[in-house]
């Protein structure tokens, strides 16, 4: 069921109950924060809001006020998200570890909810916000301990395009089916991502490159493994497995192209160097369950069979030499 677009608005309420309704608003959004009004008499606020798939999406307007997350609330687990905040009017003063970060209208902010922070709008401010759990960021790659707030501009470039989406999915999301809302969910953060990967903020500590070269490092420890599997690698390196998929894709290849073209290499190298064993014993010890299946991968990928080389191993004869195609085969 395509999820609504839900509204919530202090107009009307007595200042009491404005800030209590404003704090229950951000505690079912994100956690529980305190709220004061500063020296105003009310607190006017207004926010809608929706979900993407596991993301929340909101737009929020609201009077001269200050919000606080505490080292009182600061509970290990108990804000377990990242937002990224679009300053669209007015201007805010950010505080977080000492670090005082100015928002003003085309400004971005990611920043950890977990932490202890402050944010002060000395007057009336409009914001556009996306809530994302910290694990659909720890499952790019993202690592998150002690992340800093980083600002970046959502004036121009990837900032600009990232917004421009947000704010097109906060218009359609009422209209997405589930399926859906998963891949604009996961472009969206994607997008997101990607103005904060230029900034070359600590956000990125482990990054696609690192989480890469982890996925080649797994893959050869277990290449003996007939079981081995994108559900298991994307398992132990803590990824989702759209996300293992795109970090070979953007290198031309599959994961599964990767492990066989791996298997075939060192099947290769056994035989022309070990001539005490069979090509079955050759093939099974690395993750082939099928002698017919590994001849014939064998020959699409090197254009030779591997009875030709064992023969000349066998025979002391000079290997042949391995072909320069490097495209990989598709197992059967």
């Amino acid at each position: 069921m395509p999820n609504s677009v839900h509204s919530l608005s202090t107009s009307g309420l007595t200042p009491k109950n404005q800030i209590q309704c404003w704090t229950d608003a951000l505690t079912e959004l994100c956690g529980q924060f305190d709220v004061d009004p500063l020296e105003a008499s009310s607190l006017e606020g207004r926010v809608n809001y929706t979900t993407v798939s596991r993301l929340k999406l909101c737009q929020i307007e609201v009077s001269q006020h200050r919000i606080a997350h505490p080292v009182s609330r600061a509970k290990a687990g108990e804000h377990p998200y990242v937002k990224i905040l679009f300053q669209t009017y007015g201007v805010s003063h950010f505080e977080q570890n000492g670090h005082r970060i100015e928002l003003m209208p085309g400004d971005c902010l990611a920043y950890d909810v977990s932490c202890p922070h402050t944010i002060i709008s000395p007057s009336l401010t409009r914001h556009e916000v996306v809530i994302v759990p910290t694990e659909l960021l720890q499952e790019r790659g993202f690592h998150l301990a002690k992340l800093p707030a980083c600002k970046v501009s959502a004036r121009t470039g990837t900032g600009r395009i990232a917004h421009d989406f947000m704010h097109a999915a906060f218009g359609e999301a009422p209209k997405l089916s589930p399926h859906t809302a998963l891949g604009v969910a996961d472009t969206l953060i994607d997008l997101l991502l990607l103005p904060l990967r230029e900034a070359g903020t600590a956000f990125d500590r482990g990054g696609p490159v690192a989480l890469y070269e982890r996925a080649q490092a797994f893959i050869h420890d277990h290449l003996r493994d007939p079981d081995l599997s994108i559900d298991q690698i994307s398992k132990a390196l803590g990824c989702t497995k759209r996300y293992l998929h795109m970090l070979f894709s953007d290198r031309g290849m599959t994961v599964s192209d990767y492990i066989w073209r791996a298997r075939l290499l060192n099947c290769r190298q056994e035989l022309e160097t070990q001539g005490g064993k069979t090509i079955t014993d050759v093939a099974f010890s690395w993750g082939f369950s099928s002698s017919s299946h590994f001849s014939r991968v064998f020959r699409n990928y090197f254009g030779i069979a591997p009875s030709s080389l064992h023969k000349a191993q066998n025979g002391s004869q000079s290997p042949v030499s391995i072909s320069s195609d490097t495209s990989v085969p598709r197992p059967a």
